[in-house]
């Protein structure tokens, strides 16, 4: 039996039309995106296939829209009889992994993921935020520069994602700052498109209030590996899961440290579970050219089939 890992991909991985084919052929996936309609008070649904694009885009939307897809595509997988040994989610995408390992129920994720877009958004408006991709400068160097460009405000890494892809977030002038100093290094600096620092201490305001939701919420013990954001490691304690998922709001994620934890667990099949490709553009960054491995990025209902038809 091969070992396979569950992906999840998080915000930017979204498009107009993202699983509209799996809402027109199953009825219980047109479930998870009524449920997902019901919690967040709009037509989430109708976002995800009917756009417009600047309104699917705004965090406090999009939090439960990717989530919802992610959730669509991992119910049709799993009633294919496809199950993952490890499962992993690049930020928002960490709760699709723990629906995936039923730490929380689909249900939960969908409301544990509107609620955290609800805070996010709410902290973006009061302190304004930006974030920058460097690209070309490994963690180390990273870190030096973020370290020195404090004194120009709120700054810290938000994600690792690649080698050598590593995202600043924080105050505008500081992310500005550490982007030039970066780039007279010789790496690259692109701005991303974002309405707020996410993974940076200016949305620590909505932490008290998130955990006080969170803690409202059972987690139950993983069925099977979830590596976290926050350690690149795994834990079996549900509370103590718990805790993880609250700090990883204003945490750095450790993508490329999680991708290498999976290749050390000998992971044969990677499985992108969601919207887009990010992360298969991700993992040729990082796993071994060598290593023996298989990669599917699930997100239309081609594709779907095509993972079903070749693992179930």
């Amino acid at each position: 039996m091969k070992k396979i890992a569950f992906l999840f991909p998080g915000q930017g991985s979204q498009k107009v039309g993202m699983g509209y084919d799996l809402f027109q052929e199953y009825e219980f996936v047109r479930e998870i995106f009524a449920a997902a309609d019901d919690i967040a008070g709009v037509p989430i649904s109708q976002y995800c296939f009917k756009g417009p694009m600047k309104t699917l885009t705004e965090t406090v939307n999009l939090q439960s829209a990717v989530t919802a897809v992610n959730l669509a595509f991992l119910d049709v997988i799993q009633r294919a009889g496809i199950t993952c040994s490890f499962s992993a989610g690049h930020s928002l995408g960490e709760y699709s992994a723990l629906a995936s390992a039923k730490v929380v129920s689909m249900a939960d994720t969908l409301r544990l993921v509107f609620k955290r877009g609800e805070l996010m958004h709410r902290e973006s408006l009061k302190h304004k935020g930006a974030m920058s991709a460097i690209i070309g400068l490994d963690i180390q160097a990273v870190d030096a520069l973020v370290k020195a460009g404090r004194n120009a405000g709120v700054l810290s890494v938000a994600n690792h994602n690649s080698e050598q892809q590593i995202v600043v977030t924080g105050a505008p002038e500081a992310v500005a700052a550490v982007s030039e100093t970066a780039e007279s290094q010789g790496a690259k600096a692109i701005p991303l498109k974002v309405s707020g620092a996410w993974h940076s201490d200016l949305i620590k305001g909505a932490e008290d209030e998130f955990i006080a939701y969170l803690n409202t919420f059972p987690f139950n013990s993983p069925a099977n590996t979830v590596i976290h954001n926050v350690t690149a490691d795994c834990c079996e304690d549900g509370k103590a899961i718990q805790r993880l998922i609250a700090l990883q709001l204003c945490s750095p994620v450790r993508w490329y440290d999680s991708i290498r934890r999976l290749v050390s667990e000998k992971v044969e099949v990677f499985v992108e579970v969601g919207p887009g490709r990010v992360l298969t553009g991700l993992l040729k960054k990082i796993v071994p050219r060598d290593y023996d491995h298989a990669v599917y990025s699930v997100n239309n209902m081609k594709t779907l089939e095509a993972l079903v038809s070749e693992l179930s």
